[in-house]
């Protein structure tokens, strides 16, 4: 039986959201003699840059905490429109030179870790990005620094030495060791942190988790307010160049909010909030050509079921049930 994604990067689920989610980072030692080769083995990566065709929207390189310029490794293919390719050679003359390889969310066109990452959004209720970096031995491709969002470090081949510091306390060291290939490290938003490569050329995929926020909930509030007329009014003349005056319209205009609130249709408020969660993830239809030429057999005894991957939401009323997609 397949392990689901999230046990497969912390372990023990429950521990993990009790002690590190957004708390604390977690390092898991490799689980099996395989690592990650089933979402992207290097070879895979290999294949990626040497013969995909991709874009400079599609890769990037790094050496030493700046970024490479493009026309360092692209060329411009011709045809019936010009346009600039990554360059397979350059790519790997930088890399030799001690640049980092930076393939840019593989999760879009690479299927196995298409189908990881929806289970993990399931799992965590949060939309994912997946980038592959390769680093040669010995080189660091980014400096000490944060990230704005939680990440798992999954690490594909070879080795890096990961040193991972206190938010609060920048020379408190909470992390400072080799990770092999099949280890998964968790680093949550703010922690800074640095990875150097050992030996070997290093390559991991580091899964970016963009968290929804309880702002999200605010901005939706917001575009509600904007449809009331009792919003929509200017301010009055003079009031924004007198601070007593603008202050008694905010008082205003406060207590207005106050009475708007507490009339506020929560059910009409959910759908929009988990139309805009959901609007973020891409959906997976794989199959949808079969399932449009079956649309004709279907009977009302005919049993329909969720397609593995999609994200649905279902809001019952009275009488009916309703399917936010």
């Amino acid at each position: 039986m397949d392990v689901p994604a999230l046990e497969r990067c912390v372990g023990n689920v429950a521990a993990f959201f009790d002690k590190h989610w957004a708390q604390a980072p977690l390092l898991r030692l490799g689980g099996s003699d395989t690592g990650f080769d089933d979402l992207a083995a290097l070879d895979d990566l290999d294949r990626m840059v040497s013969s995909r065709g991709l874009r400079p929207s599609n890769l990037r390189m790094v050496k030493d905490g700046k970024t490479l310029p493009a026309s360092s490794y692209t060329t411009t293919a011709g045809g019936r429109a010009t346009e600039e390719l990554v360059n397979a050679p350059r790519v790997y003359e930088r890399f030799a030179e001690g640049a980092t390889i930076v393939i840019e969310s593989v999760h879009r066109y690479w299927e196995p870790l298409t189908d990881f990452c929806r289970d993990l959004e399931l799992a965590l209720g949060h939309r994912l990005q997946v980038n592959a970096y390769i680093t040669p031995r010995g080189s660091r491709g980014f400096d000490v620094h944060r990230d704005d969002h939680d990440v798992f470090v999954l690490q594909v081949s070879g080795s890096k030495h990961w040193i991972v510091y206190d938010r609060q306390d920048e020379e408190r060291v909470l992390v400072d060791q080799d990770i092999e290939r099949g280890a998964c490290l968790y680093i949550p938003r703010g922690f800074p942190h640095a990875a150097t490569a050992g030996t070997r050329s290093s390559a991991h995929l580091t899964v970016g988790i963009l968290t929804h926020d309880s702002i999200d909930v605010v901005r939706e509030i917001a575009k509600l307010a904007e449809q009331e007329p009792a919003f929509q009014e200017r301010l009055p003349t003079g009031s924004t160049t007198d601070a007593t005056s603008l202050r008694d319209t905010l008082e205003r205009h406060v207590e207005e909010m106050r009475a708007w609130l507490d009339k506020l249709d929560v059910d009409e408020l959910t759908q929009r909030v988990a139309r805009r969660v959901m609007s973020t993830s891409q959906p997976i239809v794989r199959g949808q050509l079969r399932q449009l030429d079956a649309l004709d057999g279907i009977e009302a005894s005919t049993l329909v079921a969720r397609r593995r991957g999609v994200i649905c939401v279902l809001f019952r009323r009275a009488n009916a049930l309703k399917v936010l997609l």
